[in-house]
């Protein structure tokens, strides 16, 4: 008797452009009722739809948040899969990267639209803003003190916190504020327009950097820009890491050209915005001293131009902060603020995390023990081990172009790891600079890991997922499953050029 045959039919994988474009409008969508929704007015209860906002509405919103997010991570692993893993099998010059920006620019598109998504606070923003147009000083207060309808908005967490932020980032509040006045939208409208500008400069700088330094441009917008990181927390979360991260890029650009001055110079006006944009300054001293005393100049030589280096850079990046916090009429007493707040607890956070850990197995001993008196301990030996592995990772990055790139981003993770609170955009400074300076492969599939994982971890309305442990497993599943598919069949080492420093070419030579 014959067997019945059986027909296979295939999956169809959809292409990566409309899948993303479809997750992106999705967000958008639900951005008004799953998202970082408003306490008072906006959108949906203009058009007299505001039940949309709480109850089943918002259930329903919180739903299509997670489609749209589950549905841009996936548009973005497949974009890796068709055009990234290609391009490291077979490289070619620019391969890849029109694909990739032409994707980037239609799913940034229906973002422009959305609400407030996975955090609270740019309504803090445009609260600290208010408070110096009506002549408070967020240094010294916190919002509380100048009630109306940016208050209102504000997490109630941070109503009596002082901002950590710059004067840079008072001027601009400052200015929406007497822009808009007290209309919350408007000022949200303005907030989207300046985090798409920073969005845009990071866009337009990564490729060049990469291309500057031997690097693969595609590679670098794919892995760096078009992440769900980038697009969910500094396009949705529309944070000020937007433009603090845009200045970076632009500085490093800029000193891989040459241009050191104007480098020093973009990195004092992003300290200016958020304090950590300092660590990118060492490393353009190393750059400095390759194009002022490359190898084989006499030592006494190239020690003195090492002490100019440093010295132009201190004296740089001091003048920018300083005419910024003159200008802008702010005072000096954002320097005691630079430490940050301690309230957030989430084990993104070395400490945090090791607390998490330590904590339960010591209460078994040790019953009184308490976890704010463990955790305070371990902040303050991270500060420690922080500084240590910024001086090492410092030291590591001295050897070349290529090298000083890479280590101001492993500066930036060294920072946040041992930092009392980190929060997932904060990685937006770690993952612009990941595939500029072609890393291997193992370390391309565990950015991508981090990468995913690290974008699925907040909720629409800024409510993390990070103790959820069955959440934690699964994601880390899903994370490492679609690393393996996307680099599946690329060989583990690629060829990885060097910035020829007698040309404006890169020339391939051995991987450092």
């Amino acid at each position: 008797m014959a067997r019945p045959t059986t027909t296979r039919v295939p999956l169809r994988i959809p292409h990566p452009l409309p899948l993303g474009i479809i997750a992106a409008v999705v967000l958008a969508l639900a951005s008004f009722s799953g998202g970082a929704t408003r306490n008072r007015g906006g959108f949906l209860e203009a058009l007299n739809i505001g039940f949309l906002a709480y109850g089943h509405g918002r259930n329903i919103g919180m739903v299509l948040y997670w489609v749209g997010l589950f549905g841009l991570v996936a548009a973005w692993v497949l974009a890796g899969r068709y055009f990234i893993a290609p391009q490291l099998k077979n490289p070619q010059p620019d391969g890849a990267l029109a694909d990739i920006r032409r994707m980037l620019l239609c799913w940034v598109a229906p973002l422009l639209c959305a609400a407030p998504l996975a955090s609270r606070d740019v309504y803090s923003y445009l609260m600290q803003g208010a408070m110096v147009r009506d002549g408070f000083d967020p240094y010294v207060e916190g919002a509380a003190v100048n009630p109306g309808p940016f208050l209102l908005e504000v997490s109630h967490d941070w109503r009596n916190t002082t901002t950590p932020y710059g004067p840079l980032h008072l001027w601009m509040g400052n200015g929406v504020t007497q822009l808009v006045g007290e209309n919350v939208a408007a000022g949200i409208i303005v907030y989207k327009a300046i985090s798409v500008l920073g969005f845009a400069a990071i866009a337009w700088s990564i490729p060049r950097l990469a291309r500057g330094i031997g690097g693969d441009p595609a590679l670098a917008l794919w892995l760096g820009v078009a992440n769900p990181v980038m697009l969910l927390h500094l396009i949705g979360g529309m944070h000020n890491e937007s433009i603090m991260v845009g200045l970076v890029s632009l500085s490093l650009l800029a000193a891989v050209h040459h241009k050191f001055h104007a480098s020093l110079l973009l990195v004092g006006v992003a300290v200016s915005l958020k304090a950590t944009a300092i660590f990118a300054a060492p490393f353009i001293v190393w750059l400095m001293l390759h194009h002022w005393a490359p190898k084989g100049t006499k030592p006494i030589k190239r020690f003195g131009v090492f002490l100019l280096s440093g010295f132009l850079a201190v004296l740089e990046v001091a003048l920018a902060v300083a005419a910024i916090t003159w200008a802008s009429g702010s005072s000096w007493g954002w320097l005691s603020q630079i430490s940050g707040n301690s309230k957030v607890i989430n084990p993104l956070a070395g400490p945090t995390l090791l607390a998490d850990i330590l904590v339960p197995l010591i209460q078994v001993f040790s019953p009184d023990t308490t976890y704010n008196g463990v955790l305070t301990v371990l902040r303050s030996a991270a500060m420690i081990l922080m500084l240590l592995g910024l001086v090492l990772v410092w030291w590591w990055g001295r050897t070349g172009v290529r090298r000083a790139i890479a280590a101001t981003a492993a500066a930036y993770q060294v920072a946040f790891v041992f930092n009392s609170v980190t929060l997932p955009w904060y990685y937006a400074s770690v993952l612009t600079l990941m595939g500029t300076f072609r890393p291997p492969l193992p370390l391309i599939k565990l950015t991508t890991g981090v990468a995913i994982f690290i974008g699925v971890a907040f909720a629409g309305d800024g409510n993390h997922q990070l103790y959820n442990w069955f959440w934690d497993i699964a994601m880390v599943v899903v994370a490492w499953s679609a690393t393996q598919w996307i680099f599946d069949g690329v060989p583990r080492t690629t060829a990885a050029p060097e910035l020829d420093e007698g040309s404006k070419r890169p020339k391939p030579v051995r991987a450092e």
